[in-house]
């Protein structure tokens, strides 16, 4: 069997939330999607992700959601998460984390998807466990339990991961890159059927700082003192990747980066 499966850059706000709920309507009426995971770690105002965002993007036909070093700005997570298994912190974290860092979901038409939440080690704060050795260790463990793998790769970063990539290539189905909000232009095949993109982009509004209030944002970069603007409202713009994969191998055929934009009297 061919599937869609759609990986949804990170959900910034109020706006991004918007993106991805108008983005699923129209692709869904282009052709089914059959899996879809979306990075939410942003999604509550750019600061976490609640239990009442989860059950919304569930609602909404996301089959698993990831995170990063975001994922506990919001102090109910550390509760929820432990009865949320589609709700993903990065698979690298210390022993005793809250949550899960992989999961294995049964997808429309009854294959198996497995999802795995990574953090990259390079300018990140926390700084968690390698990466590649826990990839190696999850995908030793587990890969017999699913027909199809994808992974979050969650890094500032971009040769940290290409060279996940790389380490992965022939072994998942895709490797996606999240964190930086900005979607880059490298969306390719490796050899042996993986899909990768260095970044995914944000889902959010654009007209911005990565997702925040640009004057707050400068005011930072001047003045070097501490803050965090609020998420910007407007233009709604999703982003994110398509794959079509084998899911009788577990490979890529082919992927397609996804750009919507959605003015704001739409919604």
């Amino acid at each position: 069997m061919m599937a869609q499966i759609l990986f949804a850059g990170d959900v910034m706000g109020s706006a991004g939330r918007r993106a991805l709920r108008l983005a699923l309507a129209r692709l869904r009426q282009e052709g089914p999607l059959d899996a879809v995971v979306v990075n939410g770690e942003n999604a509550a105002g750019g600061m976490g992700i609640t239990a009442a965002i989860v059950r919304e993007f569930r609602s909404w036909g996301v089959d698993v959601i990831t995170a990063g070093n975001h994922v506990w700005d919001q102090r109910e997570a550390l509760t929820f998460i432990r009865e949320e298994p589609r709700l993903l912190r990065p698979c690298n974290a210390p022993p005793g984390t809250p949550g899960a860092g992989w999961v294995v979901v049964e997808a429309q038409g009854g294959w198996r998807l497995g999802v795995l939440n990574l953090m990259g080690r390079l300018f990140m704060h926390p700084v968690y466990d390698c990466p590649f050795r826990t990839a190696d260790a999850v995908l030793a463990q587990e890969a017999m339990d699913c027909d199809v793998i994808l992974v979050d790769m969650h890094a500032e970063a971009t040769s940290e991961k290409t060279a996940m990539g790389w380490h992965l290539a022939g072994r998942v189905a895709g490797v996606m890159g999240s964190h930086t909000h900005v979607p880059t232009a490298d969306e390719r095949v490796l050899p042996g059927g993986t899909a990768y993109q260095s970044d995914a982009g944000m889902c959010g509004c654009y007209d911005s700082v990565i997702g925040v209030d640009k004057d707050a944002a400068i005011r930072r970069f001047i003045t070097a003192l501490p803050g965090h603007g609020e998420a910007v409202d407007g233009v709604a713009t999703f982003c994110g990747l398509l794959m079509t994969v084998d899911t009788g191998t577990g490979r890529c055929s082919a992927v397609r980066r996804v750009r919507y934009d959605f003015p704001q009297e739409i919604s």
